[in-house]
């Protein structure tokens, strides 16, 4: 039931619902509407009173349900309470375990992950614990689903967080992460560029901590090294500004000069502007958008002839100032 994680059992739930819709009525007359038996929906109703979420009057007893919007909010914030101490206590046990678990002392400040479960957590928990900035340099494989993780990252950048991801040009053309995760994510207000290499795989958070994880054989990612605020921190800082600044934007966004408004462009033609400007080939293009070659050849002809450009370079200039990129 949907209110069991504000601590309502499923009869109790029942119940209230159904004094909802009957406002000012006796446990007999609610027992009967409900198909239950009197003693045991007087109690129920009890409980209701005892938790605030109704109340009592009168002789025989009549009962009003107290208005969800009220109720229901105080107790959806009491276990927003609940949850935030929670977090609090997760966030002490982690910096615990983090100490406890250095490679070689505090003064080092790092941290060897050595299974699945706990490298996903950890990068889970470096992006929710993030205030200014997430910075990534993004390279296959992956553990997880495309996009799975999409809808967090979307509600981090709305709470003011910034992302910038660098992608290799392997993590554009990788089954289904363009349109599932990279594009949606680009849409939502991250920074993306691409290189056609990446050195390493690398979550930063602010200026504080970040992750690398290593790809050990064909099972995928089996260890990682947590880094904390430390001179190899600071490397790594310098290492992600030095791709950012040779990686090529695959959103021009705002960047164009000229003030003419935007040009509305299709979800094709975005997608083909934005694959565009990774550099991919038609054949790759091909495969991430699950076109045919020749649908793909058709459509990118069709697209330079919109734009009046003879290259590929040209049409993302172009596209790049009229502001369909």
């Amino acid at each position: 039931m949907e209110f069991a994680v504000l601590g309502l059992g499923e009869a109790e739930e029942r119940t209230y619902q159904a004094l909802v819709a009957s406002p000012h009525t006796t446990a007999a007359e609610l027992a009967a509407d409900m198909g239950t038996s009197t003693p045991v929906t007087a109690h129920l109703l009890a409980v209701l009173v005892a938790k605030h979420l109704a109340t009592r009057n009168g002789r025989p007893a009549r009962y009003l349900a107290a208005p969800p919007d009220v109720t229901l909010a105080r107790l959806i914030q009491e276990r927003d309470q609940d949850l935030s101490a929670a977090r609090a206590k997760v966030n002490a046990l982690t910096e615990l375990h983090r100490n406890a678990n250095n490679v070689s002392g505090p003064e080092l400040g790092m941290e060897l992950l050595t299974d699945r479960a706990a490298i996903g957590a950890a990068a889970r928990l470096l992006t929710f614990e993030a205030r200014d900035q997430v910075r990534a340099l993004d390279r296959p494989p992956y553990v997880d689903r495309p996009g799975s993780h999409l809808e967090e990252q979307l509600d981090r950048m709305r709470q003011g967080v910034a992302y910038r991801v660098v992608y290799s040009r392997a993590a554009t053309e990788w089954p289904h992460r363009l349109k599932d995760d990279i594009l949606p994510a680009r849409e939502g207000g991250e920074r993306a560029r691409v290189r056609p290499e990446l050195p390493i795989k690398l979550v930063i958070r602010d200026d504080q901590d970040a992750l690398i994880p290593f790809n050990l054989g064909p099972g995928g990612q089996q260890l990682a090294v947590l880094v904390r605020r430390s001179p190899v921190l600071t490397a790594l800082e310098a290492l992600f500004e030095a791709e950012w600044d040779r990686a090529v934007a695959i959103d021009q966004g705002g960047a164009a000069s000229d003030a003419r408004p935007r040009e509305e462009a299709d979800e094709i033609t975005r997608s083909l502007l934005a694959l565009l400007t990774t550099g991919m080939s038609d054949t790759a293009i091909a495969r991430a958008q699950g076109w045919s070659l020749r649908t793909t050849h058709r459509r990118l002809r069709r697209l330079m002839a919109q734009l009046g450009a003879t290259t590929r370079f040209q049409a993302g200039l172009i596209a790049g100032r009229r502001g369909l990129i």
